[in-house]
């Protein structure tokens, strides 16, 4: 390992607790990471988004599947439960990341309420998840899908195809990030010195947002990791120099880190 490579320092754009958790877990593993937020996540609780929430829980015994999209999915869901709601112990839950299947876990799924990718997937994605799901009986079932107020809809799109009825629900909203004095100076050091730090994106959005908070940036001396292909893609059309895709797990991601060449 280069004592450049070894020095880098890894930038988690993930919204703020999750970043926060992020580096908490690499630097059990010797990795030094900072927490730059690029999504800033609000909870759905508008009397219409609270009331649409509940509709939601009472529909659970009749459903078929709940898709979450994201961790945030999840505790947006669950915090909205009533102190008499109970998921229902045959409806299953899909996650496509073992973030969202933590999350599950954490709210009180067992395993074998959680759907997710087969461990041995190239990518953890909708479509990954659909390799599981594509040859259950859909016809006139309900699957419901937690997320933000909009997302990817391929995956619902596989299940009106087979005959489903998807609905939706907004369980928190996501915003542009709201740095604080510190992490503006944070983004503006990584724009200085791009050699001595990698950025990970797990977020297609957050490039977006990336962009606006820094429109006109020379990012081509700027190295990145990112979790998804799709996000990869992203991230080089942004303009970054270097982008290796890497598995969402702080095990992959600290390996990827120190894999990185000497700049």
């Amino acid at each position: 390992m280069s004592p450049a490579a070894a020095a880098r320092r890894l930038l988690v754009t993930r919204p703020r607790a999750q970043a926060v958790d992020w580096v908490q877990r690499l630097a059990a593993l010797g990795v030094g990471a900072e927490a730059l937020p690029l999504i800033d996540i609000a909870p759905a609780d508008d009397e219409a988004s609270r009331a649409a929430l509940q509709a939601a829980w009472r529909r659970a015994p009749s459903l078929a599947f709940v898709m979450f999209v994201s961790a945030n999915a999840v505790e947006g869901w669950f915090g909205a439960r009533a102190p008499d709601q109970r998921w229902p112990e045959g409806l299953k839950a899909g996650a496509t990341g073992p973030g969202t299947a933590a999350a599950l876990r954490a709210a009180g799924l067992s395993e074998v309420q959680i759907v997710q990718p087969a461990a041995d997937a190239p990518t953890l994605d909708a479509e990954a998840l659909w390799a599981r799901l594509a040859d259950w009986p859909w016809a006139g079932r309900e699957v419901l899908v937690v997320r933000g107020e909009d997302g990817r809809d391929w995956l619902s799109a596989q299940w009106r195809q087979a005959g489903a009825h998807v609905d939706f629900v907004a369980a928190y909203r996501r915003r542009p990030p709201r740095w604080n004095p510190q992490e503006q100076a944070l983004a503006d050091a990584a724009l200085a010195r791009p050699d001595e730090v990698a950025w990970l994106f797990s977020s297609s959005e957050a490039l977006g947002h990336l962009g606006a908070c820094r429109p006109g940036a020379d990012w081509s001396g700027s190295v990145a990791l990112a979790t998804h292909p799709r996000i990869a893609a992203a991230t080089q059309a942004l303009g970054f120099g270097e982008v290796r895709t890497v598995d969402p797990s702080p095990d992959a991601v600290a390996a990827a880190l120190r894999a990185l060449p000497a700049r």
